[in-house]
């Protein structure tokens, strides 16, 4: 970690106790990595499952990276499936520990910040944990998609104060309204380009072109 220099601002934010929520851009595998290691607590992130049957010698590294550092797999495919890792993340919350979570469900495809999912405005008002947002720099450079070694570069990493909803979490348009406010604060400590739309979309839109 010291080969990486980190840069870490507003560290102070999170709490040392109790059940709180931290929320990030993604921008590479490595955030899940760099992160945890600066946090003074363990933070627990509902991996994608994906990430844990990855055949060959890389799929064998990311499951045992991610199995020491806690991670817990869940399949975020949709429908029930999701319903499940939002019950999971409950869980962990209820218990007063401090859960991580990628807003836009999957890594930006090209360093802009995408469209959250509204999953993390009914973990925050249903556990009432405040939500710590997070801005990571350079981890698309220190290890792109697709690469295992990574880049000795410097980290940076800005935690924002915390944010606090109530209300209605059976209100489709009060849980967009809060997911939109999380992802407009990260914007704001990222300075990236937003974009109106679920970087899944924009993923296979990409994949559709290439074809």
């Amino acid at each position: 970690m010291v080969l990486f220099r980190p840069k870490v601002k507003g560290l102070r934010h999170v709490p040392g106790s109790g059940p709180v929520i931290i929320a990030s851009n993604h921008l590479s595998f490595s955030d899940s990595i760099f992160m945890p290691l600066v946090v003074p607590r363990k933070v627990t992130f509902l991996a994608k499952s994906e990430y844990f049957t990855s055949p060959g010698p890389k799929g064998l590294l990311k499951k045992l990276t991610f199995i020491a550092l806690g991670q817990v797999p869940v399949d975020r495919s949709g429908g029930r499936r999701s319903e499940a890792a939002l019950i999971t993340g409950l869980k962990v919350l209820a218990e007063g520990k401090c859960l991580g979570i990628y807003p836009e469900g999957t890594r930006s495809p090209d360093g802009r910040l995408y469209k959250g999912r509204t999953g993390i405005a009914r973990l925050a008002i249903e556990s009432g944990a405040p939500i710590i947002p997070v801005a990571m720099f350079n981890t698309e450079k220190i290890q792109p998609t697709g690469t295992v070694v990574p880049k000795v570069m410097r980290v940076e990493m800005i935690f924002g104060e915390p944010m606090y909803f109530e209300g209605d979490s059976t209100d489709l348009q009060h849980l967009r309204d809060v997911t939109d406010q999380i992802m407009e604060t990260i914007q704001a400590l990222s300075g990236q380009e937003y974009v109106d739309t679920y970087a899944t979309k924009a993923k296979k839109s990409t994949e559709d072109d290439e074809g």
